[in-house]
């Protein structure tokens, strides 16, 4: 069963044939009033306000000639308001006819049957009283003979109703609708060495595309000349302009700033970020959670049930305590009306709609409304460490000098010695001396030595790099520096000695280190009441290390990358609802086996993610975003479906007369429409509060 995301109905795909497929997805809808407004939302919103004041005009028109100024025509008392009551009934009130034919041709039970079946019935027995007084019972106590009012406003109210939330409901979507028209509509290309301008649909890849300073980037890409610094606020969420330079990916609709760029367009069409981000907010909207389902089902069987309650306390009250007649069609009539499981239907997906849309607005893209529920459940969270918790790449991270050396003279030697390595750490070393500006020439005499280090001729200079026993087979003392190294080594880095022309003069120590913001993310996850694991294929020791700098105290070493899948699965078996972080790539056979998967990093391959979270940024605050949106969305779902629990538990029986033995009041079915109106404008009101969220910086 499908979830009709405009109005909220349950929809059996296999039988309604009202359906349409967007950027991949397909919808379903419960009628063609519903599919027209998916598809022409700005159409069908015009005609929703023209019809609404309409209706509730000739409604109030029809309640003055009713109740404040009667008039009496020659041919019927009641026919003045016949005429007023008419075109609301079978012109403003047209759209709940057809939703009703969709509803029988579907062979399902919707909304609009409900308030066409009240309000016809209303009009029915009023036309009849009006022109053929004698074939029906009359109200021989306190009431009205006719329900030209009542089925005119309840029309006007329920209209009216649906206009409100159809705007808050469009205020909610304007988070995906901004990413949708972020892109703009023209590219300029280089074709034949010329520059031409086409539609940006027109794009294909590989082609060279050019954008000047203050021009929209049109389509993902490569960059292959220029530099500049984009813009990128609207899809990532980070406010900091950020450097593009050759080599560097450029992801359309975001913004050039300053240079001019050349870059080679790598995706076009659906399958730019920004279609892709669209795509996945939609299917989130859409998506099931295992909430909804309860409510979906309750809902299949509600309108039946309403039916049956209504029809059944008519019955009860008129020929079971002989109410007059016309009292008893009001009972009729007001659960009709009341039992609409309007907010029902839209008590979930206002929600993750609001929650999906602030996601992306933050760069949290969340694939499924069931991950979105997930999550605010999970306890357990494990990291991969490196590219995850760390930079993935290792770093120049100490400089220890001996015996008169300078820090700055080692890192310079060091590095015009590994100048021409290709090795990790040597490629840390030389990135390390120009970070501090040290001029590199160089080296002569270079030679590697398996196992050992390196040897080369630096400025002038015999140098030697490398472990102890390199230091050992060229006799080279490294009296008081086996303390140091420990510290070192201890500390997870790699430590390197060098000799200087036969001298000990210091020692390097190169690392993966922890990317910024990593040990505030922890200490956030944690106190949000979070177990944090840390999982790795490096050895124990340097894992404890990095462990002990954020304050992780669950530590999973020495795993093969084949075996992270089976880490999860055995938390799992523990009990545990387990989250795993990762880059996306390499650890996707863990991110599949999690109960959610974030895929942190993901930069412009969102679609290709095993995530069901999948986070822009390369920054581990965002798992925490998500976390948070996830509890505060779950918990604005769960207060909208007590508010649509309590009107209509609430409610249903004063409509079906449950106080009229007690007080003698009944509830008249224009009160009926506002509570049913009002129940659906407070769940998408409440869901809107999701708005004012915003991600605390970690």
């Amino acid at each position: 069963m499908a979830k009709d995301i405009i109005c909220g109905m349950y929809v059996d795909e296999t039988k309604t044939p009202f359906k349409t497929t967007r950027r991949g997805t397909t919808y379903y809808f419960c009628s063609e009033n519903c599919l027209k407004e998916f598809l022409k939302p700005e159409v069908e919103f015009r005609y929703l306000k023209i019809w609404t004041s309409f209706a509730l005009i000739f409604g109030s028109l029809t309640a003055i000639f009713e109740y404040v100024y009667p008039i009496s025509l020659i041919v019927s008392e009641h026919f003045l308001l016949f005429l007023l009551a008419t075109p609301v009934q079978f012109i403003a009130g047209w759209r709940f006819y057809k939703g009703t034919r969709d509803a029988i041709r579907a062979r399902q039970a919707n909304m609009d049957s409900l308030i066409a079946t009240g309000t016809s019935a209303a009009w029915f027995y009023s036309t009849i009283i009006t022109f053929f007084p004698g074939l029906l019972p009359t109200v021989t106590t306190a009431g009205p003979q006719v329900y030209y009012t009542e089925s005119g406003l309840i029309i006007g109210f329920i209209l009216l109703g649906r206009t409100m939330e159809h705007v808050v409901k469009g205020r909610a979507s304007e988070a995906v609708r901004k990413l949708l028209d972020l892109q703009p509509t023209l590219a300029r290309v280089v074709r034949d060495s010329q520059e031409v301008e086409i539609p940006v649909e027109n794009v294909q890849v590989g082609d060279t595309v050019l954008v000047k300073p203050g021009e929209k980037i049109p389509v993902d890409g490569s960059v292959v000349e220029g530099y500049s610094s984009v813009d990128e606020s609207m899809v990532t969420g980070e406010s900091m302009p950020v450097e593009k330079k050759v080599g560097d990916e450029v992801i359309g609709a975001t913004i050039n700033k300053t240079g001019v760029l050349k870059f080679r367009a790598t995706k076009v069409g659906q399958d730019t970020a920004i279609s892709q981000i669209v795509k996945l907010v939609e299917e989130a909207i859409v998506s099931k959670t295992p909430i909804q389902r309860l409510a979906d089902v309750i809902s299949s069987y509600f309108v039946p049930a309403t039916i049956a309650i209504a029809v059944g306390a008519f019955l009860i009250w008129y020929y079971g305590f002989s109410m007059p007649f016309g009292l008893a069609f009001t009972v009729l009539i007001s659960v009709l009306i009341i039992a609409c499981p309007c907010a029902l239907g839209i008590a979930t997906p206002a929600a993750i709609m609001i929650g999906a849309g602030k996601g992306a607005q933050n760069g949290v893209l969340i694939k499924s409304g069931e991950y979105l529920e997930k999550a605010h459940k999970l306890r357990t969270i494990v990291f991969d460490k490196t590219g995850t918790l760390t930079v993935g790449k290792p770093s120049l991270t100490d400089v220890v000098a001996f015996k008169g050396f300078k820090e700055n003279e080692i890192v310079q030697l060091a590095a015009i010695t590994e100048k021409g390595s290709e090795h990790p750490l040597g490629e840390a070393i030389v990135r390390g001396a120009q970070e501090r500006s040290l001029k590199l020439v160089d080296a002569t005499d270079f030679e590697a030595i398996p196992g050992h280090g390196v040897e080369a001729t630096a400025l002038g200079k015999k140098v030697l790099l490398g472990n102890r026993k390199l230091m050992q087979s060229r006799n080279v003392s490294i009296e008081g520096a086996e303390e140091k190294m420990q510290v070192l080594e201890n500390d997870g880095k790699t430590a390197m000695l060098i000799a200087i022309d036969g001298k000990f003069a210091g020692m390097i120590a190169v690392a993966d280190t922890l990317k910024e913001g990593s040990i505030g993310a922890v200490k956030k996850l944690q106190s949000l009441g979070l177990e944090v694991y840390m999982l790795t294929g490096d050895d124990r020791r340097t894992a404890n290390a990095i462990a002990k700098k954020l304050g992780i105290n669950h530590v999973l070493a020495e795993v093969l990358p084949q075996d992270k899948a089976k880490v999860i699965r055995e938390l799992k078996g523990q009990g545990k609802l387990v989250a795993m972080v990762g880059d996306g790539i390499n650890d996707a056979p863990a991110l599949a086996e999690a109960d959610v998967g974030i895929a942190i990093g993901s930069g412009t391959d969102i679609a290709k993610e095993t995530g069901g979270i999948v986070l822009i940024k390369n920054e581990l605050k965002d798992v925490v975003t998500a976390i948070e949106l996830s509890r505060k969305t779950v918990s604005k779902i769960k207060q909208n479906l007590f508010w649509a629990f309590f009107y209509n538990i609430a409610l249903i029986p004063v409509a079906a007369g449950i106080l009229y033995p007690f007080t003698g009041l009944l509830l008249n079915p224009i009160f009926a429409a506002i509570a049913m109106a009002s129940s659906s404008i407070t769940v998408t009101v409440n869901s809107m509060l999701l708005n004012a969220y915003r991600p605390k910086a970690s």
